[in-house]
């Protein structure tokens, strides 16, 4: 099992450079650069490479409406390239929040635009003439949508590899046999180890009875909070201002991936409230009403020992990379707690 860390994107970034290099030294294996509306990650992770030697860095995530495939594809041969062979590219849809709130694009078709991405990024990424004429990309663009100039191109420069790990962040049905057929590996949010193969485990055998041998096998990651300590009590809501966020604030009633992921879980009642409380402006109230039992579920957080029970549950249910979020008040904190995290898992 990998262990890795998500980073933060608000956070002084300079700062965060330095805090790798330390994790790196403890043996972290992968950090997660997001990229939500804060300064974008691909500078971030190349600022990274020149740093590191040894970390693998992905994307967690690059937003699929904000970048052309062949531009996505670019990117992440670049970021291949000046890391030596140690990028990962996560991709995802993000929400409509973002996508039409920030970057005024349609928020349209997620399942079907990843997959033509996953295939114009793998034939850019094998040198071919980026040929694709599919529902939501045409390359090139045929004449009667444009000049009529546009010919097959392929990439100039030389890939350190032709297969570059893909992730996708996926939590509907569709998407996730989609990321189970196509994808390196899968990044769902929230993650219940007890209650993953009742809410994915059809699509997940749907999509890998359809997935190709020379993928390998799918690369589950999860991103649980941590805290290894004697009083779990404390730091339970730290976790809850996140869920209440995601779960009340994402999307409207009705149309929130988050809060029908929970509601999945067995907190329909919960999601419900939390999603109430928080639309109408009462959000302390919405935190205050995240069940502990959730956070305890979904987190690693505890003694070392309950830790240990956690990670072992998260294993069994078939996560192999566990890209966590530490809950320290300091860098040092931070490394420190990474240094005995990674221990722990072995």
């Amino acid at each position: 099992m990998r262990v890795g860390m998500f980073l933060n994107y608000a956070g002084g970034f300079r700062e965060v450079a330095d805090e790798v290099v330390e994790l790196e030294q403890a043996g972290v294996d992968l950090i997660a650069m997001p990229e939500a509306y804060s300064f974008d990650a691909v500078s971030q992770l190349g600022f990274l490479a020149a740093r590191t030697s040894r970390i693998t860095l992905a994307s967690g995530i690059l937003q699929l409406y904000t970048r052309t495939p062949s531009l996505t594809a670019m990117t992440a041969a670049g970021l291949d390239y000046v890391s030596d062979g140690r990028f990962e590219l996560g991709i995802g849809a993000s929400g409509p929040q973002v996508i039409e709130g920030f970057h005024g694009v349609k928020y349209d078709a997620p399942v079907g635009r990843i997959r033509e991405i996953v295939d114009i990024c793998r034939m850019t990424w094998r040198r071919e003439p980026v040929v694709h004429q599919g529902r939501n990309y045409r390359i090139p663009l045929p004449a009667g949508e444009g000049t009529g100039l546009g010919k097959p191109l392929k990439l100039i420069n030389h890939p350190v590899r032709d297969r570059i790990p893909i992730s996708i962040a996926a939590l509907g049905p569709k998407s996730v046999e989609q990321t189970a057929e196509i994808a390196d590996g899968w990044l769902p949010m929230f993650y219940h180890p007890e209650k993953a193969a009742d809410v994915w485990g059809a699509a997940l055998a749907a999509g890998a009875a359809k997935r190709s041998d020379e993928l390998g096998p799918l690369d589950v990651h999860a991103s649980p909070a941590l805290a290894i300590t004697d009083h779990p009590e404390a730091v339970l809501p730290l976790v809850k201002p996140q869920l209440a966020l995601y779960v009340g604030g994402m999307g409207a009633r009705g149309k929130n991936f988050y809060n029908d992921l929970i509601s999945s879980y067995g907190f329909e009642a919960e999601a419900a409230r939390i999603q109430d409380l928080y639309l109408e402006g009462r959000r302390d109230e919405a935190i205050a009403a995240v069940p502990d039992e959730l956070v305890r579920a979904i987190s690693l957080i505890g003694t070392a020992s309950e830790v240990a029970d956690r990670v072992a549950a998260f294993r069994e249910s078939g996560v192999t990379t566990l890209a966590v979020t530490p809950l320290a008040r300091s860098s040092a904190e931070r490394v420190a707690l990474m240094s005995a995290f990674r221990e722990l898992v072995g």
